[in-house]
Order: structure tokens, then C-alpha cells, then sequence
């Protein structure tokens, strides 16, 4: 599930929204009211539930083979996404939707980008589907563990790119 040219990605388990209108994310620490949207390149961070931890790496420009080898995984792609074990029946069982949306309403901001008007879906949402067979298809590493902090602390101390979303509801 990933955008097609000219178009961007909200993805939700929400299949009911008509409009998307900019808000102030409690948890963030932005004042500025955005409607998020994702690329084809961020998408995958969303084949999840919207709470659930997850820690991801990929290869970028500046990795070391050797923090590839150690933290992929020698030969096994160049993308790993780690959740817990407690979160695993949600992943199975989620309902997750994506819309689509028009790309020009959208300017880039970090790693995502952002709308600072109300946006209207191009289509009715499409269910996203079997989010383990997402990640197959993509050949990205899906990684199950007791905890993620440990993945983590190797993570941000190495030279892959990454990204963490709601870290805060992992386990201790």
C-alpha cells in the first residue's frame, strides 16, 4: 500500500473521515495545526496500528557495512521494522484504512508532510489488508521482540537511518 504519483498517504482505522482538517497533535511538540500525510518512501512505518511501538532502520547513504551486517542483518535486505510480541493479535486483527489524497496540498516536513488546509480524499478509503504480507511484499524485515528498547539504544547509536513511533507504549 503506497501512494501513486501525484498522491500521499493518511493512513487510519478510522474508515468514516470525509474531510481532513488541520490539527495540533497532543503529543507533539508543534503549535502549527497540519494534516499528516506520508510518501511512498514512509508508508511502510504505518502498516501497523496506529498504537503501536515500533522501532525502524533502514540503509542509508552514510551506513557502515558493519552496522548493516549487525543490526539487519548480513543479506537480509536493507530495511528492519521491530515490534513486541504483546502486539502481535493487534497487527493481525487491525482494520487499518488508507486515503488517498492530493499530493499538491502537501509540502514536506520532516519526515512526513503536512497540509495546513482541509483536505479532501481523492477516493473512498481502501483497506490496507494483511500488514505482515505488506511487509513481505516489500522485502522488509519484520522483527519480533520481547522489548524494544535494546533494538532501539543499537539503533540510534549506529549509522542506519531510522524512526521510532510510539516508542512510549512499549514495555519498559
Amino acid at each position: 500500500m503506497r501512494p501513486a504519483v501525484g498522491e500521499v498517504l493518511h493512513f487510519s482505522e478510522d474508515p468514516t473521515i470525509e474531510i481532513f482538517r488541520p490539527y495540533v497533535a497532543r503529543t507533539g511538540d508543534k503549535i502549527t495545526p497540519y494534516v499528516w500525510a506520508v510518501g511512498h518512501d514512509r508508508a511502510p512505518d504505518y502498516w501497523f496500528p496506529r498504537q503501536c511501538p515500533r522501532a525502524m532502520a533502514w540503509v542509508g547513504p552514510n551506513t557502515t557495512p558493519e552496522d548493516r551486517d549487525r543490526i539487519i542483518g548480513a543479506g537480509s535486505g536493507t530495511r528492519v521494522h521491530a515490534v513486541e510480541y504483546g502486539w502481535l493479535d493487534a497487527i493481525r486483527s487491525v482494520e487499518l484504512y488508507a486515503y488517498r489524497l492530493p499530493a499538491a496540498d502537501f509540502a514536506e516536513h520532516d519526515a512526513a508532510v503536512v497540509a495546513r488546509v482541509d483536505v479532501r480524499p481523492i477516493g473512498p478509503p481502501e483497506r490496507v489488508g494483511d500488514l505482515f504480507a505488506l511487509h513481505e511484499e516489500a522485502g522488509i524485515q519484520l522483527r519480533v521482540l520481547q522489548r524494544l528498547h535494546d533494538f532501539w539504544a543499537a539503533v540510534v547509536s549506529s549509522t542506519l537511518e531510522f524512526s521510532g513511533i510510539r516508542l512510549r507504549n512499549a514495555l519498559p
